[in-house]
C-alpha cells in the first residue's frame, strides 16, 4: 500500500496555516519553527517561499485584506452607500482576524490587495467630486475609525462583578450586564459612529458644491 503523501507546499498553503496559527495563539505564536512543525516540513523549506518573516507577515496581512468586498466601488450609486458597505464588510474582515488588527493598522505598504483596497477607495471619493487632498484624508479617516473599532471589545471590558460598580461608580450600576451583551453594544457602537461620520461628510460635501 502506498504511503500517504505530504501535500505540496505552496504559498497559499504557508499563509493558511500561520493565518489560522495566529487567529488561535496570536502573533507571538508565529515563528518559522512553529509553522514548521504546523505544516509537517523542515524549517528551512518555508525559506524557498518567503525569505523572511516579515515577508510572510505581510502575506498573511493580505489574505485578511482580500476578505474585504470591493464590488460596491464598481459602480456605486454614490459615494456615501459605497462607504458604508465597504467599512461594514472591512470590520467584519479585521473582526475575524483580531490578533492581527494592529499590524493592518500601519498601513498597506506593498501588500496588493491592501493597494487594491485603497485605490478603490480613493478612486471612488474623487470620481464623485472630492478633492484629492479631502480625499486622501477621508481614506485615512475611515481607516482610523475601521481598525479601531476592531481593535477589542468595549463591552467585554467591564468585569461581570456588581460589587465592583456600586459604591464608587454609581453611575456604572449597570455595567456588570455589558459583556453579556457584547456583540449587540460594540455593532451598535460601530453602527452608531459610522452613520455619524458619514453623516458628517456628507453636510461638508453639500457645502463644498
Amino acid at each position: 500500500m502506498a504511503r500517504p503523501r505530504t501535500p505540496l507546499l505552496s504559498r497559499d498553503r504557508i499563509v493558511a496555516a500561520a493565518l489560522t496559527l495566529v487567529d488561535t495563539e496570536g502573533l507571538p505564536a508565529l515563528s518559522t519553527r512553529r509553522l514548521a512543525a504546523e505544516l509537517s516540513v523542515s524549517g528551512p523549506s518555508l525559506y524557498n517561499h518567503f525569505a523572511t518573516k516579515d515577508e510572510l507577515l505581510d502575506a498573511v496581512v493580505d489574505s485578511v485584506i482580500g476578505e474585504v468586498d470591493l464590488t460596491m466601488f464598481d459602480a456605486p450609486p454614490d459615494w456615501r452607500t459605497a462607504l458604508r458597505d465597504w467599512a461594514r464588510s472591512y470590520r467584519a474582515a479585521l473582526a475575524a482576524h483580531p490578533h492581527l488588527v494592529p499590524v493592518l493598522a500601519q498601513g498597506p505598504g506593498r501588500r496588493p490587495n491592501a493597494l487594491r483596497l485603497a485605490d478603490a477607495v480613493f478612486g471612488c471619493l474623487v470620481d464623485a467630486g472630492w478633492p484629492r487632498g479631502q480625499a486622501t484624508r477621508i481614506g485615512a479617516l475611515m481607516r482610523y475609525f475601521i481598525t479601531g473599532s476592531a481593535l477589542g471589545s468595549f463591552a467585554a471590558g467591564f468585569p461581570e462583578d456588581a460589587a465592583l460598580y456600586t459604591a464608587e461608580y454609581p453611575h456604572l450600576a449597570d455595567a456588570h450586564r455589558l459583556a453579556e451583551h457584547r456583540r449587540t453594544i460594540d455593532e451598535g457602537a460601530f453602527e452608531t459612529g459610522l452613520e455619524a461620520l458619514l453623516d458628517g461628510l456628507e453636510l461638508r460635501y453639500r457645502m463644498m458644491n
